[in-house]
């Protein structure tokens, strides 16, 4: 429910629309989000993370604007 709420979910709408796929959601708020923005070091919202298999971040989209959905799916297996 934050002021960019919006926004994402105009972002995450259009990035299924497109490929069909879908994005996990993490709310900051929750215990599972807090701990994953403080091993993340994320603290400007909304961000976009992709993440190998492994954890490892192939790429971190911080704030708005957002991320371009071709840029996105690149990522996205």
């Amino acid at each position: 429910m934050s002021e960019h709420s919006r926004s994402v979910d105009e972002f995450l709408h259009e990035f299924y629309r497109r490929t069909s796929r879908n994005l996990e959601t993490i709310d900051p708020e929750s215990r599972r989000g807090a701990e994953l923005c403080r091993a993340y070091d994320i603290v400007e919202y909304p961000s976009v993370l992709a993440l190998a298999e492994n954890g490892e971040v192939r790429n971190l989209w911080r704030g708005i604007p957002m991320p371009l959905i071709d840029e996105v799916s690149y990522y996205a297996i």
